[in-house]
């Protein structure tokens, strides 16, 4: 096995797949949707996913939450256990699901009706006509790529751009709410990022 070949390949498929994210309007609403819930009602953008996607949705969470915008991970199977309660009124929700179809994500998108019928969904995905997609409000497709995984099965291209439309939701609500690097260090005061923060640019 010629690994730097192996690895130019996945480079290069993976940056392709990237590239084919489709850029649409839906962005702009999604944007504008977090400031409103977040900023302007004061809620909280909760995110969601099983297995690999639940691993970015927690990252996703993260980010937002280092950056100005209150955001937590809900864990599909453990809302099903009172873990809902953390979802009120204001918030906003964002599932992602590669195929859509995830029985976890679906269960939890009907609860969360149940509990409050008007909050806005926000879904990242790869399948248009899924049923998850055709519960949203707003809906972020990745490009229609294969997994890099020789076996085709592994979430590798998929969890990529999950990634990066995470990072296009972030950098954007960032700019629309004006975060500053005083409000970033307030949040990461730890680490080498904490002191960059408080660290006057030259």
């Amino acid at each position: 096995m010629d690994v730097k070949q192996s690895m130019r390949e996945i480079l290069r498929a993976e940056s392709e797949a990237i590239l084919a994210i489709p850029v649409t309007d839906g962005y702009e609403k999604a944007v504008e949707a977090i400031v409103d819930r977040v900023h302007r009602r004061k809620g909280k953008l909760v995110t969601s996913g099983m297995g690999k996607a639940g691993q970015i949705a927690m990252n996703i969470a993260t980010t937002f939450s280092s950056t100005g915008t209150p955001a937590v991970y809900l864990h599909p199977s453990e809302a099903q256990h009172g873990d809902l309660g953390v979802v009120q009124p204001d918030d906003i929700v964002l599932f992602i699901s590669n195929s859509g179809k995830t029985r976890e994500i679906l269960e939890l998108v009907e609860l969360l009706h149940g509990l409050y019928s008007d909050i806005p969904v926000l879904v990242i995905t790869g399948a248009p006509d899924s049923p998850l997609a055709q519960l949203a409000d707003i809906t972020l497709l990745t490009a229609p790529a294969p997994e890099v995984c020789p076996l085709g099965l592994t979430p590798t291209t998929s969890t990529t751009m999950m990634t990066v439309i995470g990072d296009v939701l972030v950098v954007n609500t960032m700019q629309a709410i004006g975060f500053t690097r005083q409000e970033y260090a307030k949040r990461h005061h730890g680490g080498y990022l904490g002191v960059a923060s408080r660290t006057p640019q030259k």
